[in-house]
């Protein structure tokens, strides 16, 4: 067990808070900003080195007391503690092993989510919205902020497509696995002789981007604006706030038409756009690192199916982790706590497999 890289972190924690105090940092905003994401970034380490510091001191007073005390009774309650404190350190190190996994630093950031229905007409439509109400719900039990930042509905009440952005602690670091194909098997409602479909939808999920990490040329950039429209062409406002943004270099097409302000619109395009380009330079990073990616939960290929939702079984299966709960009514209650604890256990055990590889070579 690496020990000094625990004190190391926890120094560094201890460094940054007498930097967060210099007011020539709190000045900087942008570094100030920087240096609190590590420090909150870097608690679990601190925690994890101080109970350790703490438990082996009182171990090696334990021991010092075992080898001088003469009374049956008091060594008898002494090898007591001194069991109990080797058993709360086996524990300690295995705390230490998973903080000192590298963290992905995507992994505190907000998110855009884009919800799309794939293969099944009206049927994926329709899912595409069940999915899109159960990630609403779930990022509200989260205590999360949600806004609808765009949206083009189907018939029967379905969504082709829809962009969700999500802010709060940790969110990215939650939902990362969920971008991917989604299928469901179920009795479609115009579906009259009571068979079951097989439809799809397909989920994105953004880490947003900060401008400083993506710059964008106002050059590359198309932009277009129009009236914002609700389900069938109605108008839902009377001035063309609603803004397409086109990034020509890439051929990236954003629209945002849930504000009544153009600028703010176009802000919250950009956001996303910026998003986009982030996931792209993101994933080409991965795949040069990455050896056989198929051995990686959440590589976050589109084209990947990583679960199906069977409404008639009342079963959800996630392939990522070969996981299948028979709560699926729950589920699309936003009850998703259980598979994304399982997903990240699973990365992290993954991490750790890899961390020791790496350390026995």
């Amino acid at each position: 067990m690496n020990w000094s890289k625990l004190e190391s972190l926890f120094l560094r924690r201890q460094e940054i808070e007498v930097l967060l105090a210099d007011p020539s940092i709190a000045n900087d905003v942008k570094r100030y900003r920087q240096l609190s994401v590590e420090y909150n970034q870097l608690e679990d380490a601190a925690r994890v080195w101080t109970e350790y510091s703490e438990v082996q001191k009182r171990l090696q007073e334990t021991e010092q007391l075992l080898t001088s005390e003469s009374d049956p009774e008091l060594r008898s309650l002494a090898q007591e503690e001194l069991a109990d404190m080797r058993n709360r350190l086996e524990e300690i190190e295995r705390q230490a092993q998973a903080v000192l996994v590298p963290k992905d630093p995507l992994d505190g950031k907000n998110i855009f989510m884009e919800i799309r229905a794939g293969t099944g007409g009206d049927e994926a439509a329709l899912f595409a919205a069940d999915l899109l109400r159960m990630y609403t719900r779930y990022a509200e039990k989260k205590g999360w902020k949600v806004e609808l930042a765009d949206i083009s509905e189907g018939d029967l009440g379905g969504v082709k497509e829809a962009v969700l952005a999500i802010s709060g602690k940790e969110v990215y670091g939650h939902l990362r696995w969920e971008s991917g194909g989604h299928r469901v098997q179920r009795i479609p409602v115009t579906e009259s002789g009571g068979r079951i479909h097989t439809s799809a939808a397909t989920v994105a999920v953004l880490p947003e981007a900060e401008e400083t990490e993506i710059e964008i040329n106002e050059k590359d950039l198309k932009i277009d604006v129009f009236r914002s429209s609700g389900k069938g062409g109605q108008s839902v406002n009377t001035t063309d706030s609603a803004v397409r943004v086109t990034h020509l270099p890439t051929g990236i097409v954003v629209s945002c038409q849930d504000e009544r302000s153009q600028l703010k619109n176009k802000e919250k395009a950009l956001k996303i756009l910026r998003s986009r380009l982030l996931e792209i330079e993101t994933q080409k990073r991965e795949a040069q690192i990455a050896q056989d990616r198929k051995s990686q939960v959440g590589t976050g290929d589109r084209s990947d199916r990583i679960r199906t939702y069977n409404f008639p079984q009342n079963r959800v299966t996630d392939h990522q982790i070969n996981y299948t709960s028979y709560s699926l009514d729950q589920f699309m209650e936003g009850e998703l706590d259980e598979l994304i604890s399982q997903l990240r256990i699973h990365a992290q055990t993954e991490a750790l497999k890899r961390l020791e590889t790496e350390n026995a070579g």
